[in-house]
């Protein structure tokens, strides 16, 4: 049987032995008064600040676990002075002895001894036989209660959001703290969905925040100005109102020294017309002309009634009747769309809030759960799969939480970091 020192780690940790009675590999009894704290960094022992008592002796130090008692020789820690204070160490098989520098034996516990047969079996059908699943327990997830799910998904959301924050950070270190400008370029982002997030996030990065900010009071100048730098004012000469554009734009570039060469190319094909990149730069224009203190609304806004008001922005008249600039269309509002909103809300506006949150040293993580629990899930292939399986998908929260348990977990096969795989382990186990 293949092991891993994942599992060990989960054995130890959680002390799944089916015996009170355990012994070192040189038949003292083994007492565990304290497993230890599981050291998640990349060097050192593997459990710190544990206790035992091993025979009558009672020990504190570290705990160091491998599958093999030689693998202590393969990786060097007989010259580390890192492991110079481990008390026990625990192998899945017993191989070779391991001393200390004074030439005394390490105790060494061998778990193989230890183990229960259904939860090695459950831990084997989880590991070894898994290739051709979608994710390595769905067999067996249905057997999971709803209760430990949902537990899971409100902890797997908060650590997406966690995630969204340390990438949110290095921006705004950039903008030398200007929460401003680093929502401009969240939301501009946002706004290129999957085909032009790219083409988005290029045209908000190229232009200085402090130039939005001297634009935002005229609408004209704000269009001129996403338009001229996205490039798809190029060649309209029969049209009066992109004429315009161009000869404001042209003004612009002149008086801040902007420059649209790093700016990539916009996407068309294969998009709904209410999805064209001409349609969101329009309304890009209007939030920022209608909200010339976006981030500070949207911070003190604490619900989603009032952050969906914020963002049902619509555009300027010229793209009542136009998808592009080349032909006039039945008239058609084009405001946001609900669905487009709630995006905008789940991946930009609630991470920021959470990042700012956390800057200022508030707890807030329970008035963004309430907002998510109110957001419709999202609809895409993994979250779809994810309740055949029967995992509960009744708000964003969870719909995020699975995104967040399939990308970091499943697919990297951490079932002994999740608390699906531990329950499965667990139920097994006993």
């Amino acid at each position: 049987m293949h092991m891993n020192e994942d599992f060990l780690h989960y054995l130890w940790k959680y002390k799944k032995f089916n015996s009170t009675q355990l012994s070192t590999t040189e038949g003292e009894e083994l007492m565990i008064k304290r497993s230890g704290d599981h050291n998640q960094q990349l060097s050192g022992p593997d459990f710190f600040n544990a206790q035992l008592i091993i025979g009558e002796q009672r020990w504190a130090g570290t705990v160091e676990i491998h599958i093999k008692s030689s693998d202590w020789y393969v990786h060097h820690h007989e010259t580390d002075p890192a492991y110079e204070n481990v008390i026990l160490h625990v192998v899945w098989e017993d191989d070779v002895e391991v001393f200390r520098k004074n030439n005394t034996r390490i105790p060494t516990l061998q778990l193989k001894e230890y183990i229960a047969a259904p939860l090695l079996a459950t831990y084997q059908k989880l590991f070894e036989t898994s290739e051709n699943k979608w994710i390595p327990c769905e067999t067996s997830i249905p057997t999971v209660s709803q209760f430990t799910i949902a537990h899971w998904q409100e902890r797997l959301y908060l650590e997406r959001l966690e995630e969204k924050a340390a990438h949110i950070k290095p921006m705004l270190a950039a903008a030398t703290n200007d929460w401003e400008a680093v929502l401009f370029i969240l939301v501009a982002k946002n706004f290129g969905l999957h085909s032009n997030q790219e083409s988005f996030l290029s045209l908000a990065r190229s232009i200085p925040y402090s130039v939005v900010r001297k634009c935002s009071h005229d609408l004209h100048q704000l269009e001129a100005l996403f338009f001229g730098q996205s490039g798809l004012l190029q060649d309209l000469h029969e049209n009066p109102y992109a004429q315009k554009l161009k000869h404001t734009y042209t003004y612009l570039a002149t008086k801040f020294s902007l420059s649209n060469q790093g700016v990539l190319p916009f996407h068309f094909f294969r998009l709904r017309p209410a999805n064209f990149p001409t349609i969101r730069i329009a309304q890009l224009a209007m939030l920022y002309h209608q909200h010339q203190q976006l981030f500070a609304k949207l911070m003190a806004a604490t619900t989603l009634t009032a952050l969906s008001e914020i963002c049902n922005t619509a555009t300027s008249q010229f793209w009542e009747t136009h998808y592009t600039f080349h032909k006039t269309t039945t008239h058609r509002p084009k405001k946001m769309t609900k669905a487009f909103v709630e995006l905008l809300i789940i991946n930009t506006i609630v991470p920021l809030k959470y990042m700012y949150n956390t800057y200022k040293g508030a707890v807030g993580a329970e008035e963004l759960l309430q907002i998510m629990s109110q957001l419709a899930p999202e609809r895409n292939r993994i979250t779809a799969k994810f309740e055949t399986l029967g995992v509960p998908m009744e708000d964003a929260v969870h719909s995020q939480a699975v995104l967040q348990l399939k990308k970091v977990y499943c697919d990297s096969k951490k079932c002994l970091q999740c608390a699906i795989g531990n329950k499965l382990l667990d139920q097994r186990g006993k």
